[in-house]
């Protein structure tokens, strides 16, 4: 049996690791005025915070047509999968996971004995990312498919994500300002801490200065204690290496990901967002 996993783009993992477990990442679109990127494949990170720089509006994302999902199911089961799992960003922030659903049942209908599954990860980038890394890794050893959507239900439940922004422009243009809209009537004197961990955008905290939201992160990893699947995203920040410093001595830094924030999460973030997930022990 082999259980093949497909995603999406939200979840910023490299083409490395990628490429290491085989999993097939449905790419969003991104969308600068009238001229459209699909994520990843026409628009790199590094290009992506530098047309960001230059615009005076905000960027928009566009989940996959059903399609694109059908003809990643469908490659994979004529690879040779036993089963497809599909694992998504969070339900509450993008239709991405809608689309996914309707190409499944659709191919159900042209295929009724094609087994696939799709899963809403409650979660989005270096979160999402490790819940498809983990499901990746069970496939390769030869998990079943309802073994792994248990696993990330399970892993679901248990990632945190917490992120500081520069400013909560993007996320106010976008609409996904959710709970943290108490935020925006000091946005211009606070740096913004969000809690992703449910799925949805709430307020976590504020900070005067870059320097102490960051260090509010660092805290919030040592109130937590033990934690597993430790990864630091960032959109481009100069001062990564500043934070990493920071947590040095509270985690083995050789043991964390370090990922870039791609064009889907980024759109609402903003520049220099930074941001910890991690997962609690079972």
């Amino acid at each position: 049996m082999t259980v093949r996993i497909v995603t999406d783009s939200a979840c910023d993992l490299r083409g490395e690791e990628v490429d290491e477990f085989g999993i097939e990442v449905v790419p969003l679109s991104i969308r600068f005025g009238d001229r459209e990127y699909v994520d990843r494949d026409e628009l790199s990170v590094t290009e992506f915070y530098a047309l960001l720089a230059d615009s005076d509006d905000l960027p928009e994302t566009a989940a996959p047509a059903p399609g694109k999902f059908d003809a990643a199911f469908r490659r994979q089961l004529d690879a040779g999968a036993s089963a497809v799992v599909c694992i998504n960003l969070s339900a509450a922030l993008s239709a991405t996971m809608q689309s996914a659903q309707t190409a499944a049942d659709n191919l159900k209908a042209d295929l009724p004995d094609a087994e696939i599954h799709v899963v809403d990860s409650g979660s989005i980038t270096a979160g999402l990312g490790s819940i498809v890394l983990a499901a990746a890794e069970m496939g390769r050893d030869g998990a079943s498919a309802t073994d792994i959507v248990a696993a990330v239900h399970d892993l679901s439940s248990r990632t945190q994500v917490f992120g500081t922004l520069d400013t909560l422009d993007n996320l106010k243009k976008g609409g996904r300002i959710g709970g943290a809209q108490a935020l925006l009537g000091s946005m211009l004197a606070i740096k913004p801490i969000l809690d992703l961990s449910s799925g949805e955008v709430e307020e976590a905290g504020k900070q005067r200065t870059r320097k102490k939201a960051l260090g509010w992160l660092r805290d919030k990893l040592i109130e937590v204690g033990t934690v597993e699947k430790l990864a630091v995203m960032h959109g481009d920040a100069p001062d990564l290496e500043d934070f990493l410093a920071m947590l040095d001595g509270i985690v083995d830094l050789d043991t964390i990901r370090v990922e870039k924030i791609g064009p889907v999460i980024g759109t609402h973030g903003g520049p220099r967002v930074m941001g910890l997930a991690f997962q609690t022990p079972a």
